[in-house]
């Protein structure tokens, strides 16, 4: 495990990409069974909306229900803007994961997977 001291000491430019995964990137992933990808908005804002796709571990549950992460995966946390994930990021690399914040947003990845899906539509009408 690092402290976040010693993440903050080590903390150069190269690490600013090294923490962020794009939606593109984890819609490529997402078959690949390499990720876990964690909805850490809070229970209430996952019941009004959510994909089905994602495991909810609200953020602040996040420190009793480390038992549910994978550590053999790379952990994507993702939310509409980013703060939490970026904060639930930083928590768990001083638990020892490896892990990612989306970068681009829950929301964005959802129209992505949306209009994925609509264009594979479209196509499949096209080549009847």
């Amino acid at each position: 495990m690092t402290t976040f001291e010693d993440y903050i000491r080590k903390f150069d430019y190269p690490s600013i990409p090294a923490m962020k995964m794009s939606s593109k990137r984890l819609i490529e992933l997402l078959p690949s069974d390499t990720l876990q990808v964690i909805d850490i908005r809070f229970k209430e804002e996952y019941e009004i909306w959510n994909s089905g796709l994602f495991k909810n571990i609200p953020i602040n549950e996040l420190p009793d229900r480390l038992d549910e992460l994978e550590k053999d995966k790379i952990i994507v946390l993702v939310c509409p803007n980013n703060i939490r994930s970026n904060v639930a990021m930083h928590y768990l690399m001083t638990k020892g994961f490896n892990v990612k914040f989306l970068a681009d947003g829950l929301l964005t990845t959802f129209n992505s997977l949306l209009l994925e899906s609509e264009a594979d539509n479209l196509y499949q009408l096209l080549n009847r």
